[in-house]
């Protein structure tokens, strides 16, 4: 059964994603892939050796989430932490070529910029499967948080909505949510994506966790119960005094729980096949999504079925990768299942 939701009014909304200011906190990370084709195994060990046929260097983790509000139109504002190192200077180059501003990321010397190496193999004309991946990963100096609290404020400045990309690294943090909402616009909402300590942030607007996420925090496991679920949901947004929650569900798709909607949920099916290429950063498009839709004026069940529609479509590329405006209306018109 459709959503009441017209096609024609996500239609108009896609449009007006353009030009919405979100500051975009959190960990930056650079996501690295190598390619290979294989050649033989080892005769010193039953290792795979592949020859090597190339990389990319793409940003990710809240370098994602920014990208992906910059494919949208939207103006992502960074703040984060970079390492003088090379893969920062990538990282800050990748974005830059992107047309988005790096002033927000503190560069910061003997911090190595965290980084993740997967390593893919196939045959030439096939799909290259990822078979290793391997992260640098560092602890923040001491004096970094008193930089980016600085940063943050002059980011936040106009701005009509933020996200926090937490991914452990201690870029941001629980305090972060107090800071901003100081500086933000009284109107701008907060939406945050936490991998490890998601109830510690408390009075955001909106979270996007999957469901996995979802369970770390329940202290259990959900199964196929939508009864648990719903409860799960429910003592979670009472901890973080959260208005909304959006939880990405893999193959059975998404589940919102909004003030707005009620007690019920709205269960919201994958559009499309759920036999996907990769799952690469897809969370980090659907707050990408989601937050600027609600910048743009959208109620929570809009935006979650545009960041719907947004993870269907980026979960068919391969590696580290963003929708355009072009590819979610297409997903909108294609569509004969969600909408009304």
């Amino acid at each position: 059964m459709p959503f009441d939701v017209a096609r024609s009014r996500l239609q108009t909304l896609i449009p007006s994603l353009a030009g919405r200011r979100i500051v975009v906190a959190g960990d930056f990370v650079l996501d690295r892939f190598v390619y290979g084709h294989p050649k033989r195994i080892s005769r010193e060990a039953p290792v795979l050796i592949l020859r090597y046929r190339g990389e990319e260097r793409l940003p990710g983790g809240a370098g994602n989430t920014a990208a992906n509000v910059r494919a949208l139109g939207g103006i992502p504002l960074p703040v984060g932490v970079a390492g003088a190192d090379e893969d920062g200077r990538v990282l800050r180059e990748s974005l830059s070529a992107r047309g988005i501003a790096t002033e927000g990321l503190v560069e910061t010397p003997g911090y190595r910029t965290p980084t993740k190496t997967r390593i893919l193999a196939g045959a030439p004309n096939a799909i290259k499967q990822q078979i290793v991946r391997y992260d640098v990963e560092d602890a923040l100096p001491s004096g970094a948080p008193s930089v980016l609290a600085e940063r943050l404020r002059d980011a936040a400045q106009g701005a009509e909505g933020a996200v926090l990309s937490d991914y452990g690294y201690g870029a941001v943090s629980p305090s972060t949510v107090g800071e901003l909402r100081g500086s933000l616009p009284r109107t701008a909402r907060i939406s945050v994506d936490s991998r490890h300590r998601l109830a510690a942030f408390a009075d955001v607007d909106a979270a996007t966790p999957n469901v996995e996420e979802l369970e770390e925090c329940a202290g259990r496991e959900l199964g196929e119960s939508e009864a648990d679920l719903v409860a799960a949901a429910a003592a979670l947004r009472n901890r973080m005094r959260c208005a909304t929650l959006l939880v990405t569900r893999g193959s059975r798709g998404m589940a919102l729980f909004s003030d707005s909607d009620g007690s019920s949920p709205a269960l919201i099916p994958v559009h499309g096949t759920d036999q996907v290429a990769d799952v690469t950063g897809a969370g980090d498009t659907v707050l990408a999504t989601f937050a600027l839709a609600l910048a743009a004026g959208g109620t929570p069940l809009e935006a979650a079925l545009l960041a719907n529609f947004a993870g269907s479509v980026v979960v068919m590329k391969m590696g580290t990768a963003v929708v355009t405006p072009a590819e979610l209306m297409a997903a909108v018109e294609a569509d004969r299942v969600l909408l009304s």
